[in-house]
């Protein structure tokens, strides 16, 4: 969810991200061994201590940092996967987290993981730790490629919720255009004509904003600006104070797409205030299945996404990774929502 919605960087050129300093160019420049460099940076014995701080100062040099990806090839160690997540305290992203930890559970792999906390500063942090640890790093990041590129050299790399047309890198998409047309579908059936939504996407408009408009212009309902309310975080509270702007711009609405299932109750917390009751006077609609749905009344109606099955997906793209095969693309690489019906609309 954050962003939303493939390929390995290898470059070269000077105006593009920095390729990785591997063994043999520390070899070649300090004029010794692939082995020797070996002993060096792994503090190993046998090794002349000129040679060796020839070595290390060549290595910090070229910024080389030893693999641990290629170092567990040749050791048959344990692979160490980093784990970025943007917020644990959002219980859609420890579902994913556990998808994650099951699959590579089973391959007899090892997760750290990293709360970014969406915050930019921390991502660079996990960047540049994970680089140096990891054997390859699934997660969230906001950063643009060639950022991630350059920080990670050549730690292979798959990210979450962003489609082959998003990155070059590996990814697991989740299809929100198919969700959503199946959520608009639902409320037209049940006769909305005017129907809003209370947006999470605050920087630029995401997919599920983009399906919703483009659903909603399909239907032939009218829609411009005032009907999308943009939320501050992905919250119940952001959700509240989104649709009590909702509702003032637009009273005439009658059902409402949240971003999320957060940002969803939320607005039924709010809808109530204001003397709506759901869903006989406002139908409310919410996105990424969540347990949390069934709790509250009305029960959220909802678009599920299998989260277990994005953190699988995203382990089966490592492994393809390190068995130097093609990761998944196309069908294989998305996960699609299902609309869950419930009381709420």
């Amino acid at each position: 969810m954050w962003a939303d919605n493939q390929r390995e960087s290898r470059t070269g050129q000077s105006d593009g991200p920095r390729r990785r300093a591997t063994i043999h160019d520390v070899a070649q420049l300090a004029g010794v061994s692939r082995q020797t460099v070996s002993r060096a940076v792994n503090d190993k014995g046998e090794i002349d201590p000129g040679t060796k701080e020839r070595v290390l100062e060549v290595a910090r040099l070229l910024d080389y940092r030893p693999s641990r990806f290629a170092r567990g090839l040749v050791r048959k160690g344990t692979v160490t996967a980093g784990l970025v997540i943007p917020d644990l305290m959002n219980p859609f992203f420890p579902e994913v987290a556990a998808g994650v930890l099951e699959a590579a559970e089973q391959r007899g792999w090892q997760v750290v993981v990293w709360d970014s906390r969406t915050d930019d500063a921390r991502e660079r942090e996990a960047l540049d730790v994970l680089s140096h640890q990891a054997d390859a790093v699934v997660g969230y990041f906001k950063n643009e490629d060639e950022v991630l590129a350059r920080q990670l050299g050549g730690v292979p790399l798959v990210l979450l919720e962003r489609g082959p047309q998003q990155t070059r890198f590996a990814a697991v998409g989740i299809d929100a255009a198919v969700g959503v047309e199946q959520g608009i579908a639902h409320l037209v059936r049940a006769g909305h004509r005017r129907i809003g939504m209370l947006d999470g996407d605050r920087s630029v408009p995401g997919p599920r904003r983009e399906a919703f408009l483009a659903q909603v212009h399909r239907h032939g309902l009218p829609v411009d600006d005032s009907w999308v309310v943009m939320c501050s975080e992905h919250s119940v509270a952001a959700g509240e104070a989104g649709m009590e702007r909702l509702l003032d711009a637009r009273p005439e609405v009658t059902a409402v797409f949240g971003f999320n299932d957060l940002i969803a109750v939320g607005g039924m917390r709010a809808a109530r205030r204001a003397g709506r009751r759901v869903p006989d006077d406002l139908a409310v609609l919410g996105f990424d299945g969540l347990s949390l749905g069934e709790l509250v009344e009305p029960a959220l109606t909802t678009l599920h996404i299998d989260k277990r099955r994005l953190g699988r997906l995203a382990v089966e793209q490592v492994a393809r990774l390190r068995a130097g095969e093609e990761p998944l693309r196309g069908a294989d690489a998305w996960v699609v929502p299902e609309l869950v019906v419930r009381d709420s609309a």
